[in-house]
């Protein structure tokens, strides 16, 4: 699944990108510096993944992984065609949450003239105009498509009158400046056919408050605001300095740890923002062990054991049989999977069970 990087032009998004990526190369400090977007693969960060490594004795370990897509900057105007207006747009249709980031340093990293776009830092205001776009392209799209679907729903077909009938719920939420994941629809047609629409403002954002150095909590005034904005939409803000990420991304281990202690932190802010867009994306992860290698595997939450092993391989799932499964907790309690299966805690599952988090899986099928 992808989370795309969205905000207005210099605002930190490429910097962050990069850091998340590991990548080094310098993008200039003027709009548009980014034309086509940018993907990366970022690692998330699971310490869940060093317990079992302690207790399984194996040859790697393979974290699970987001793509994460750097879409260049939006402006005012966006949705009508400013700037390189959807071009930008279409990029975002494509992915499955939105990470917004907003500025919220004040101060230039470096001593360095970053202009602001609208002239001030004003996040909110920065955040209801990315907002808006989206919200105006997706009006456009509705406005677009309405006429069409009344007619194809004369015919009588089930999923156009589904569609015609969310296109008729959708716009005056839109019109009304309210982004569309506020609507609510009930019948199983109608969600099938809004999924289906791909509504920009229908996916699920997380804002990232792009902060000065002295502010790595993310403890100003802006950032309250910010927090205060996304509770109120259901939504979450995370305190990232993007320029001390980007600089420790490209430290040896011992030099890092040295830096997050002198700064007062744990791990690297981009480890918390990795797991919220995991979090904000609806997903879990369950793990195999063995001796090749100890993986975590990106499941839905909610999926069913067949279709966690469907993951692994199509075939795991057209021939599932069943799952021999317990905790990462009881393996760190009872040491190994012989301990784990003496002490009761190994349990078979069939194809009803709903996966669980931090489940070890060993999967029994035939093809």
């Amino acid at each position: 699944m992808e989370a795309g990087i969205v905000g207005l032009p210099n605002v930190g998004k490429s910097t962050l990108f990069n850091a998340l990526t590991k990548a080094n190369a310098l993008a200039a400090n003027y709009p548009f510096a980014t034309i086509e977007p940018n993907v990366g693969v970022v690692p998330i960060p699971d310490p869940r993944l060093e317990i079992i490594q302690r207790f399984v004795k194996t040859q790697k370990v393979i974290p699970a992984a987001l793509r994460l897509v750097d879409i260049a900057g939006i402006v005012k105007g966006a949705s009508t065609g400013e700037g390189l207006g959807n071009k930008f747009l279409s990029h975002i249709r494509e992915v499955d949450a939105i990470v917004q980031v907003v500025r919220c340093f004040t101060k230039a990293p470096g001593g360095e003239d970053i202009i602001h776009v609208a002239g001030s830092v004003d996040p909110i205001r920065d955040i209801e105009i990315v907002n808006m776009e989206l919200i105006l392209a997706d009006l456009e799209s509705v406005e677009g498509s309405l006429s069409k679907a009344e007619r194809t729903a004369k015919s009588g077909d089930k999923e156009a009158i589904a569609r015609f009938e969310v296109l008729k719920k959708i716009r005056p939420v839109l019109n009304e400046g309210r982004p569309a994941r506020g609507i609510k629809v009930d019948d199983p047609e109608q969600q099938k056919q809004l999924r289906q629409m791909g509504m920009i403002s229908a996916k699920r954002v997380l804002y990232v408050m792009n902060v000065d150095e002295d502010d790595l909590n993310g403890e100003s005034a802006d950032c309250k605001k910010v927090r205060e904005y996304a509770a109120s939409h259901a939504s979450e803000a995370i305190p990232v300095c993007a320029k001390i990420e980007s600089e420790l991304v490209t430290m040896a281990d011992g030099e890092r740890q040295e830096m997050l202690e002198a700064l007062g932190l744990k791990e690297p802010a981009l480890a918390s923002l990795g797991r919220a867009v995991y979090k904000l994306l609806g997903l879990q992860s369950y793990y195999t062990a063995g001796e090749k290698e100890v993986r975590a595997w990106t499941i839905p939450q909610g999926a069913t054991a067949p279709q966690a092993a469907g993951v692994i391989h199509t075939d795991f799932e057209k021939g599932f049989i069943r799952v021999e499964v317990y905790s990462v907790q009881d393996l760190e309690q009872h040491k190994t999977e012989k301990a784990i299966k003496e002490a009761g805690k190994m349990r078979i599952e069939g194809k009803e069970y709903v996966m669980r988090d931090a489940d070890v899986c060993h999967f029994l099928f035939n093809v």
